[in-house]
């Protein structure tokens, strides 16, 4: 009994451990960058029975031992970087003044969640400087124009009722914001100026691109494409104007350890505040077993971290996730932001040159965008 339990699980474990290590974009394959942690599990469950059956160390049984001790490095060392034991990539901020700070609140409200006023009363005591909500249809639009239009009166308001629609409400001043479809016709985002009291104007930009999944695409190249087009426009921007504060946010349909999200980090020079403190899973909401983090915030090394947390429970499949940052310039000489060597570089043009190829695909010119 104990061996046909460890044998079914510790193919799971393998197969699936596998199909991570793909760079195939189908999405059946890009869903297995998602439950490393419980892959990890599985596998770890699987290894305790198989020793406990007496089938590690004899012939076929020494084997499969070790593949399985494999499958689980791979999956430890794809998530620890996200964990306390790993070294942070954000230090944390110990001089932060009022008028340098930056608070934000990323949720996905799941467009067919109808609890605003559970949403509301959640965002609303975060009291971000700036929110964006996403999955936003014209109702949506207007139970949180009714809640934050008054205190949050700078923004946009994309209410597209086909689960991409955007909302972004800011009390900070804003300077050039646009809405705008970087990869194809019916998937919005911004990006705008935030003027902090101390006068820093933060460039900021909210995506939420299609996930490669069952009734929404069925590769990756899409959301693959949309990262990578703004992660080329960051760092253009810091080539040519210098470096400047930086935030990217907003639900990536994508966890930060995959390839994809690893190779936007590097091409845009962006820190990753989880490195070092934890995974902060937000979706899926209600399943406790099978949670991993979809919303991000990522920004430039001008910025240390004041404090990030996951919040309560909204109705929606999503957690929102709330971030604090310190704008402070000489953080910039002290953290080591990542970047792209040749080959990554590489890498993405060629994915910007694939998507250009795609019918489905509205863009003609992504990579000079």
């Amino acid at each position: 009994m104990l061996t046909g339990i460890a044998l079914v699980l510790g193919a799971v474990a393998i197969v699936t451990t596998a199909l991570s290590l793909s760079r195939h974009r189908a999405w059946w394959v890009r869903m297995w960058d998602f439950p490393r942690a419980q892959v990890f599990v599985v596998g770890l469950v699987a290894l305790g029975l198989w020793i406990a059956a007496g089938r590690a160390a004899t012939g076929l049984g020494a084997l499969l031992t070790g593949v399985l001790a494999l499958a689980l490095v791979v999956q430890a060392t794809a998530i620890w970087r996200y964990t306390p034991l790993a070294p942070r990539e954000v230090q944390g901020s110990r001089l932060a003044e009022r008028g340098a700070t930056l608070s934000l609140v990323v949720s996905n409200v799941l467009e067919s969640n109808r609890d605003a006023d559970r949403l509301v009363a959640v965002t609303r005591a975060a009291d971000a400087d700036v929110m964006l909500f996403v999955e936003a249809d014209p109702w949506w639009q207007a139970r949180l124009d009714a809640a934050f239009a008054t205190s949050h009166p700078e923004g946009a308001r994309c209410a597209i009722p086909n689960t991409y629609g955007m909302l972004l409400y800011s009390r900070l001043p804003l300077e050039g914001l646009q809405v705008e479809y970087l990869v194809q016709p019916d998937i919005p985002s911004m990006q705008a100026q935030a003027v902090l009291a101390s006068g820093a104007r933060v460039w900021l930009n909210a995506v939420h691109p299609r996930p490669p999944a069952p009734g929404e695409s069925d590769d990756s190249l899409e959301r693959d494409a949309e990262l990578l087009v703004v992660g080329h426009r960051i760092r253009d921007g810091f080539e040519s104007a210098g470096s400047r504060p930086v935030v990217v946010f907003g639900d990536l349909n994508d966890v930060a350890w995959s390839r994809t999200t690893r190779l936007f980090q590097k091409v845009s020079r962006l820190l990753d505040p989880r490195k070092g403190r934890g995974l902060f899973p937000t979706f899926h909401a209600r399943w406790p077993g099978l949670r991993w983090p979809l919303d991000h915030v990522f920004f430039s090394d001008d910025f240390r971290l004041v404090t990030m947390r996951r919040l309560d429970y909204v109705g929606s499949d999503h957690f929102p996730v709330y971030v604090c940052l310190s704008h402070e310039p000489p953080a910039a000489e002290q953290q080591e932001a990542p970047d792209a060597d040749h080959a990554d570089l590489q890498e993405a043009h060629e994915t910007l040159r694939e998507a250009e190829r795609d019918p489905d695909i509205a863009a003609t010119d992504l990579t000079d965008r």
